[in-house]
């Protein structure tokens, strides 16, 4: 499960370089950005649920 995490947030990253590397682009940027937040809250809630 930690490795999906981690995969989800190398796409995420990529995506968000990319969004914002590309004029047109930068809604992508932000919704990559957004996704990163969301995964690392995620991983983080179920990381700390796993150590109770």
């Amino acid at each position: 499960m930690l490795v999906l995490f981690i995969v989800l947030l190398a796409v995420w990253v990529i995506v968000s370089v990319v969004g914002f590397a590309v004029e047109g682009l930068m809604w992508i940027g932000i919704i990559g950005v957004v996704l990163f937040v969301g995964t690392a809250v995620i991983g983080a809630v179920r990381r700390k649920a796993l150590h109770r």
